[in-house]
């Protein structure tokens, strides 16, 4: 049975700026695949045109600090457990299907923390978290899912998950079962070449659905799309319209997404009830533009992890505004929690902060975090502070503040602020590699199954009703 225990102090502390008998408020992420850093324009895009964050951003106030991981899955297990990945999912890369390992059921997620609140809690789009079913967000916290349990490029070449749109599908297949679209336990599909094509809107219909079926309570919901991840598949309404081809299509697409959740928010006289924040689980690949950072997904440069993000909520987040605090996917479950009066877990230790001082733009208060540790898999490879970053192999030392791309090596000439950092990382209870004391249980099953068997069939007590 999952805890959930008292606010620490700081918390509560947080939520006392709300009224007591304030109405909960609502929460939305959204949750965008393999986005770059300047892939939109609030972020200075100039290839792909995005109106709706453009004004999204004008409406709220962009974190240029913000971090996810490398890589999917370890970014969303921090979003889901307010701890660093390795922390609560000690894997070396990402989970792929029908595997034996995936977020353990003992953790708690934002999920569960709101749900207790008397929240209506669902999910659309991509979990990544495991996909046998103790792992399932239904599982974890969610009354309801609509998606695909990870990425979709993971399945047989034949169904044009290893290929763009109008390609031609790659003759060697990789062994991947057929990629399910799921509704709650239920395989809806199978997903083929022309499904892709409408996952963007098929999510957009549900999110918007869920945000109208639960306008008379306080809800949380969680909309994670596939796009922009690898093979690329906009949309044929926005397909051949962006000047930045099948790429530039599918972010636009996702765009036009964000439109219809927070038009829908303005309809119902939701938005000044409702925070909503999107970000990107990790960088950009090279279809995206990063700058000014130096590297793409995969890598614990800048490129890699430091994310778009921008939080909206007209009358309580000042508009037009940005901060450069440090701010990472660890911090949504305290900070939602917090806000909403809930109660964060006590009994485990959490890495993340409660983000509304930053969010409120309140003077004076000082940044939730002091450093920030860069993990690759099990590997600390860098860490930074207020605007150093250390890269540890090779002792590379960088001014973030002056120096975001990361191109020029000043640590001989700051030899005390080397060893403050690696100092920072030797004391990390996660261990530098391999695991440490404070990296908890990884959730295990034994004999797993694909969803989809070769066949396309579905799992016992998956298939349709």
């Amino acid at each position: 049975m999952k805890i959930i225990s008292i606010l620490c102090s700081s918390l509560l502390l947080a939520a006392s700026t709300f009224a007591a008998d304030a109405p909960k408020p609502n929460f939305v992420i959204i949750n965008i695949d393999d986005l770059g850093y300047a892939d939109i324009g609030p972020y200075g895009s100039t290839l792909n045109r995005t109106p709706h964050l453009d004004r999204m951003a004008k409406e709220g106030r962009k974190l240029t600090s913000f971090y996810g991981a490398p890589v999917c899955s370890p970014s969303r297990a921090a979003l889901m457990t307010g701890c660093y990945p390795k922390r609560v999912l000690p894997i070396p890369h990402v989970l792929f299907p029908a595997g034996a390992t995936g977020l353990s059921p003992a953790e708690v997620t934002v999920a569960e923390a709101l749900k207790a609140q008397g929240y209506a809690t669902g999910m659309v789009g991509k979990w990544h978290l495991g996909d046998q079913p103790k792992f399932l967000p239904t599982r974890q916290g969610f009354d309801s899912w609509f998606g695909l349990p990870y990425s979709n490029d993971m399945g047989p070449a034949g169904d044009g998950v290893k290929s763009n749109f109008g390609q031609a599908h790659p003759r060697k297949e990789q062994g991947q079962p057929p990629l399910p679209l799921m509704r709650n336990e239920t395989v809806v599909q199978r997903v083929l070449a022309k499904d892709q094509e409408t996952l963007v809107a098929r999510y957009t219909e549900e999110a918007v659905g869920f945000i109208k079926a639960n306008k008379e309570r306080a809800f949380f919901l969680y909309l994670a799309h596939n796009a922009v991840h690898w093979p690329l598949y906009p949309g044929e309404k926005f397909r051949g319209k962006s000047k930045n081809g099948l790429f530039g299509d599918w972010v636009e697409e996702m765009d036009w997404s964000v439109g219809e959740v927070l038009e829908t928010l303005r309809t119902l006289g939701l938005a000044e009830k409702t925070l909503v924040l999107f970000v990107s689980d990790n960088g950009g690949t090279h279809y995206s533009v990063n700058k000014p950072f130096r590297g793409f997904k995969g890598s614990t440069w800048e490129g890699g992890m430091r994310e778009p993000a921008i939080a909206w909520w007209p009358g309580k987040i000042p508009a037009g505004t940005a901060s450069d605090a440090i701010c990472a996917m660890f911090d949504v479950l305290p900070t939602f929690v917090a806000l909403s009066g809930g109660a964060a877990p006590t009994d485990r230790k959490l890495d993340g902060k409660n983000l509304w001082p930053i969010l409120s733009g309140e003077a004076g208060h000082a940044p939730p975090h002091d450093s920030f540790l860069y993990f690759k898999g099990l590997l600390i490879e860098a860490v930074r502070d207020e605007k150093w970053k250390l890269h540890l192999a090779k002792g590379e030392l960088f001014d973030l503040k002056t120096d975001p791309g990361e191109s020029t090596n000043i640590a001989a000439a700051n030899p005390e602020v080397v060893a403050k950092l690696r100092a920072i990382a030797d004391a990390s209870d996660l261990g530098k590699a391999g695991t440490g004391p404070g990296v908890r249980t990884l959730g295990k099953v034994k004999n797993a199954l694909p969803l989809l068997d070769k066949d396309g069939k579905p799992r016992a007590g998956f298939e349709p009703k």
